[in-house]
């Protein structure tokens, strides 16, 4: 089973013979205690075209040391990396494997290089001596696989402890530059390797096409941006982090809402087919976030009722219900990251990407195109609004509220891509629809949790259990959808067009 490490470190650089200050003059460290040098053998393993080094991933598996088995390590921050572990075996662990499957797909991750390194390591102690930091020398020998280029280096590393104040990173650099000690430019150990080992084979170039200053390279540039994102944010959704669904369903959804809206530079005979390719993939996320949502939304309005009004065990019921619709729908979100339907999206995303559509807006002005674009989503979003607004109080209002709120996304996701080219102006008109999305969200909200709330009464009633909080939230529940709907027309008024 793989366990999870966050690791906040700092590199230096150093020659052979470099001697370490006395680091126990460091005002938080009492001792320094020296565990002598370790052997360490380390295989870094990537995609043949290094898509994992392109992100700043790093995949090994290495022998020697008290952490050996393989490691895969993402960014989190600069000098901080999440380090995920798996126990040594010949070969890659299905649990790391799943976590590069938005990047890998369907090809394979080979030896890239082999790192051997004497690490020469002291850990510094406070007084009562609890763990604060490890500084190791590492003499690092570095091999590019198969038979290739090789280099050698020093290096110094300094790695804040499990539960200590990362501030004695800042104490340590500042004894180490005193020293005349510098950081290194390499961010990692295998960036150094590559570049050294073979300068001119380079990660990746993901730089988006179009002349710049166009609506095309505009449209481009936040298409990739969000199709990037939904690689990255895989990872997270399969290690259950938190608003990691959340991210991703957004990305996919502005993905689809830029792909609409910006019809005129991306042609839809090729955008459409990739339009419902999204929807799915957002509607089978969808499971998880929307319970999320709601299990968050019930818990608290019922922690804001009174105890004297809490009759029966409603905290029980919600915590069963919540438990057991929460694992089936992750397994409903992993199990479609896990289907070939996925890759095959990823894969067009970035056929997309490579070979765009372009249509003839796409060589004009990207401010006038752009501004175009979203001013034609502001008025498909008033139509709708007038239209809900029109009506009486009921199923049919709360349909078109939906359907006001779903345009309300579409046309505060436009605005958000054109930012870049329209600044200011499209950054206040984002908010001004923001607050009207919100209220029409509060909404429908509600018209789910009132739904939640009848079906959880009817199971309270069969089991002979009152019914009563149940019934006294399904009413605060209607005041509040109230509440927004009377809210609307004054929020609807101020969101001026761009």
């Amino acid at each position: 089973m793989a366990e999870t490490k966050r690791e906040i470190e700092r590199k230096y650089e150093a020659a052979a013979g470099t001697d370490v200050p006395d680091l126990s003059r460091v005002r938080e460290v009492a001792t320094v205690a020296d565990d002598g040098v370790t052997e360490l053998d380390a295989v870094y393993h990537d995609t043949p075209d290094l898509r994992l080094a392109a992100d700043s991933i790093t995949l090994r598996r290495r022998t020697g040391g008290s952490d050996a088995g393989w490691h895969l390590k993402f960014p989190v921050a600069v000098g901080v990396r999440d380090e995920i572990r798996a126990p040594l075996s010949d070969t890659l662990p299905p649990d790391l494997a799943a976590l590069l499957r938005s990047r890998v797909r369907g090809g394979e991750v080979v030896p890239v290089v082999r790192l051997r390194s004497a690490r020469d390591v002291r850990r510094l102690l406070d007084a009562d001596g609890g763990p604060l930091a490890e500084l190791s020398v590492d003499t690092v020998r570095a091999e590019r696989l198969p038979d290739g280029p090789r280099a050698s280096w020093t290096e110094i590393e300094v790695e804040a402890a499990d539960g200590a104040d990362p501030g004695i990173l800042d104490a340590v650099e500042k004894r180490l530059r005193k020293a005349g000690i510098r950081p290194s430019d390499a961010p990692s150990k295998l960036a150094r390797a590559l570049a050294e080992t073979a300068p001119g084979d380079t990660p990746l170039d993901t730089a988006p096409p179009g002349e710049p200053g166009t609506a095309g390279a505009a449209v481009l540039a936040y298409v990739r941006e969000q199709a990037e994102a939904v690689v990255a944010l895989d990872p997270a959704v399969r290690r259950d982090l938190p608003d990691a669904v959340h991210q991703l369903r957004v990305a996919c959804r502005r993905l689809r809402s830029a792909l609409k809206t910006y019809r005129s530079v991306l042609d839809r005979n090729a955008t459409d087919p990739l339009g419902g390719e999204l929807k799915w993939l957002a509607g089978e996320l969808g499971a998880a976030r929307d319970q999320e949502v709601l299990a968050e939304r019930l818990r608290a309005h019922l922690a804001d009722v009174p105890r004297t009004l809490r009759l029966g065990p409603v905290k029980a019921r919600l915590r069963i219900w919540d438990a057991a619709r929460t694992e089936d729908a992750r397994r409903r979100a992993v199990a479609a990251l896990d289907s070939d339907r996925y890759l095959a999206l990823l894969d067009r995303l970035d056929a997309l990407l490579a070979d765009p559509p372009l249509r003839e807006a796409a060589s004009r002005d990207a401010a006038k195109v752009l501004a175009r674009a979203v001013r034609k989503d502001h008025a498909r979003l008033a139509a709708r609004v007038d239209r809900a607004l029109s009506l009486t109080p009921g199923h049919e209002r709360d349909l078109a509220l939906h359907e006001a709120r779903k345009a309300a996304k579409r046309t505060r996701y436009a605005a958000d891509a054109a930012r870049p080219v329209l600044g200011k102006s499209a950054k206040k008109f984002a908010k001004r629809v923001k607050k009207v999305q919100s209220l029409l969200g509060e909404h429908q909200d509600g018209v789910v949790a009132r739904a939640t709330l009848r079906d959880l009464a009817l199971q309270a009633h069969t089991a002979g259990e009152t019914a009563f909080t149940w019934g006294l939230l399904y009413g605060r529940e209607e005041a509040a959808a109230d509440a927004a709907e009377r809210a609307l027309p004054g929020a609807w008024a101020g969101a001026a067009p761009l």
